[in-house]
């Protein structure tokens, strides 16, 4: 948890910076690419905010109305993020860009005279110096996030971020890592479109590096809020993670068989877990009891994340 708010602080830190420098970059040279920019970083700071309220709501104690916790607020606050960044970062690029692509928008990139020190740059200049610094932030916040997500990956033994990102249940460090990734491939495409309006004098090409900057955002959103939703309605573990823990249980002594056995995600990294047991014959209900004793042990040995574990004795 506190390894998550480390990450989403780094990058609410450099996203406020970036989307200040990235509008006054728009406001000198009017790029459609660096308002589309402007779009992506607001919207990036805002969506920090939300993920750090859900952090904080999620460490909320179980109560009557929440028996299992708050660990779900997590999934919730992220899932509002991905639609965040689909309607307001993404779908806002997309008609900027489109409007500067068909000649609706009046989008331009022009030189400009920065008042402090009455240097006068070219549009494209200003916009490489800004979109390079935005760049050295969102790497120092994408490494941050990439720790995080690595040390995932090494705890688990999953093979690496594709199945990381299949698999893990801190959706927190998922969404940064992604919104940090998608910042650099946006800082890339918005300079490449500045680049070629500056060599061929058509704007064409930065309104389509707005445009393409905003179907970047809306793509990754949408696999977000897919990852999401698997949570919020309350997946399972992996099948072969599922099965190790069975097979935990079904090798215990004194166990004859696993009637059922189900598991679910409560929050990041809280799992629950409940099986139907079948005990061999002549154990007494107190021999039963330290056998599912020494079963919850098992589990959480094998598991870290399981959190609750319930056993309940078949005939």
């Amino acid at each position: 948890m506190a390894e998550s708010r480390s990450v989403v602080m780094a990058a609410l830190i450099a996203n406020g910076a970036i989307a200040v420098m990235k509008f006054i970059g728009f406001l000198l040279t009017g790029s459609a690419a660096m308002l589309s920019e402007t779009y992506q970083s607001v919207s990036d700071t805002g969506n920090q905010i939300f993920l750090l309220i859900g952090i904080r709501y999620s460490k909320r104690s179980a109560d009557r109305t929440h028996p299992f916790g708050y660990g779900k607020s997590q999934f919730f606050y992220s899932f509002l993020v991905s639609v965040l960044l689909f309607g307001v970062a993404g779908i806002a690029s997309v008609r900027k860009g489109y409007g500067a692509i068909t000649g609706e928008s009046t989008f331009h990139v022009s030189n400009a005279t920065l008042p402090v020190i009455g240097v006068t740059l070219s549009g494209a200049v200003i916009s490489y110096i800004v979109l390079s610094l935005a760049i050295v932030f969102e790497l120092w916040a994408l490494k941050k996030a990439y720790a995080g997500m690595q040390a995932q990956i090494d705890e688990h033994d999953w093979s690496g971020l594709r199945e990381a990102f299949r698999k893990t249940s801190d959706v927190t460090t998922l969404t940064a890592l992604i919104e940090d990734s998608l910042a650099l491939a946006a800082a890339a495409i918005g300079m490449a479109g500045i680049y070629l309006t500056e060599q061929t004098g058509n704007v064409l090409y930065d309104g389509i590096a707005a445009f393409v900057i905003g179907l970047l955002l809306m793509g990754f959103a949408a696999a977000l809020a897919w990852q999401n939703k698997r949570l919020l309605l309350g997946e399972s573990l992996p099948a072969d993670e599922e099965r190790r823990l069975r097979d935990v249980i079904a090798d215990h002594d004194g166990v004859s068989g696993v009637v059922d056995f189900r598991s679910v995600y409560f929050g990041p990294e809280e799992i629950i877990v409940t099986a139907d047991v079948t005990f061999e014959s002549g154990f007494d209900t107190g021999e039963i009891d330290d056998r599912i004793t020494a079963i919850k042990k098992a589990i959480r040995e094998a598991e870290p994340q399981v959190r609750n574990t319930y056993i309940e004795p078949e005939a």
